[in-house]
């Protein structure tokens, strides 16, 4: 590769680079503001000085980068990838005692996320060394967004702006039972750790069991984090993918690499606000512009294979058939009878050359139509990774549809008990406060404030949640 050509072509965006040698391995990974710029000091450097003097680029024989939306989220991909793959040239940040790290404590009864330059033999853990202090300053704020943990030195005796701006739980005021704080300083070391693929497996789970005991808020926090913890692993995620999708080919003995793969998912609970979904993930990414969700119709109870049957028939012979191309692989969330079943809708549709197959979640089996057996891949394979993250995708968004759902059903059922509030007033106080629970702590001058709420309805509705009746006079 001519790294010259190659360093012009890198894009003025903030990222990640990694240099590679001959051999393919990554010996440096850095982070920058804009990547051409900073490849081009890389270089600059290297033709003033010797060979000797910059071993470094003096063993790249390749750069590859990934854009990111800003640089503190490239701090986080930077040192996600150093783990990884454990370059040589960045392995002597570990015996700089100046440089900084993440900390969170663990002998405090609500453990705290801070900044540090002392690594001190306390039961602590530590995450880093990290090269640019204000950079990690920006990159704990976004890091707190999806991990709201409290940062104070001692606790307040009310709640700080933190709370106020998503950034804390605040236990300070019991705003978070203790358990629950606890699971998120696991999941958080976990997620510095290195083990981002199995902490947004583990938040799917808990958000679907979160979802069925009618936990909704709870349920949307998770689902908060699983779409920013995604951000960011889709980003380091992408170097291995093409690698992924070449292995699945031959794997499942298909007749091209398949770029474009079509993934469906059924989510109902009892049978109730049944719903369904299709991801579409292109060169191994998401494209969400292409997903699309399905409220069943037509069929009670629980029912799998005719809900199966009705969402591919939605989506391949009705008006998406014109607008979406066709994928190269289905994915059912499901085994053998789920894909028979849309396996026999695309016959009646005359489509009988996509391949489908079906991945059952217990113990990770592929089916496919023409295999009697499961296939049984490694539990290491790059690609039953990438047919599980797009299955657990898919489980997603045909989750998040039917919560929302849920929610819609279980916040009409509980306004339309109040005397005065019909289908106008009820719809303004979900557009003006957006859940029952705001509705329920909102101030009478508020609720009075909404759009069609004169004082006395507004008093019913206080009255109803505070258990007070007022007299209808």
């Amino acid at each position: 590769m001519d790294i010259a050509k190659r360093i012009k072509e890198a894009p003025l965006s903030p990222g990640v680079y990694m240099m590679k040698n001959r051999g393919g391995e990554v010996i440096y990974v850095g982070k920058a503001s804009s990547l051409r710029k900073r490849l081009e000091g890389h270089y600059h450097a290297y033709r003033k000085q010797s060979a000797a003097k910059d071993a470094l680029l003096y063993n790249t024989s390749r750069i590859d980068w990934i854009v990111t939306s800003h640089e503190a989220e490239a701090l986080i991909l930077e040192a996600g990838l150093i783990k990884k793959y454990k370059p040589s040239f960045n392995i002597s940040l570990k015996d700089d005692k100046s440089f900084p790290y993440i900390k969170v404590t663990t002998d405090e009864e609500y453990p705290r996320l801070l900044l540090t330059r002392n690594k001190a033999g306390d039961p602590a853990s530590y995450y880093g060394p990290y090269t640019d202090v204000k950079l990690l300053k920006a990159a704990l704020a976004f890091l707190r967004k999806i991990f709201p943990l409290r940062a104070c030195r001692r606790m307040p005796k009310k709640e700080c702006l933190d709370f106020h701006i998503g950034q804390c739980l605040a236990p300070c005021i019991g705003k978070v039972d203790k358990p629950v704080y606890v699971e998120k300083i696991r999941e958080l070391c976990l997620f510095l750790g290195g083990e981002k693929e199995r902490l947004i497996s583990e938040l799917n789970k808990k958000m679907a069991r979160l979802s069925k005991d009618g936990k909704f808020e709870e349920a949307a926090l998770a689902r908060d984090q699983i779409a920013g913890l995604t951000n960011i692993v889709e980003k380091y995620r992408n170097l291995d993918v093409k690698d992924e999708l070449s292995v699945l080919k031959d794997m499942l003995g298909l007749p091209c690499i398949p770029n474009r793969i079509e993934a469906f998912d059924i989510s109902n609970i009892s049978g109730r606000q049944s719903v369904g979904s299709m991801v579409m993930f292109l060169d191994g990414k998401p494209y969400k512009n292409h997903y699309r969700r399905f409220r069943i119709k037509g069929i009670a109870g629980i029912d799998d294979y005719s809900m199966i049957r009705q969402i591919v028939m939605r989506r391949y012979g009705g008006t998406l058939k014109s607008k979406l191309s066709m994928p190269d692989l289905i994915v059912i969330d499901g085994g053998k009878g789920h894909i028979s079943c849309a396996f026999s809708e695309l016959e009646k549709l005359g489509i009988k050359d996509i391949p489908i197959i079906g991945i059952a979640k217990q113990f990770e089996r592929l089916y496919l139509l023409k295999r009697k057996e499961p296939l049984i891949p490694p539990l290491s394979s790059g690609a039953l990774h990438l047919i599980q993250r797009i299955r657990d995708e898919a489980h997603r968004f045909a989750l998040r549809y039917h919560l929302l759902l849920r929610s819609k059903v279980q916040q009409a059922s509980e306004l339309d008990t109040i005397p005065g509030v019909g289908p106008k007033k009820k719809s303004a106080l979900i557009k003006r406060f957006g859940s029952i629970d705001e509705i329920k702590k909102a101030p009478l001058d508020e609720l009075i404030g909404v759009k069609g709420l004169d004082r006395r309805t507004a008093m019913f509705i206080r009255g109803h949640f505070r258990g007070k009746r007022i007299r209808n006079s």
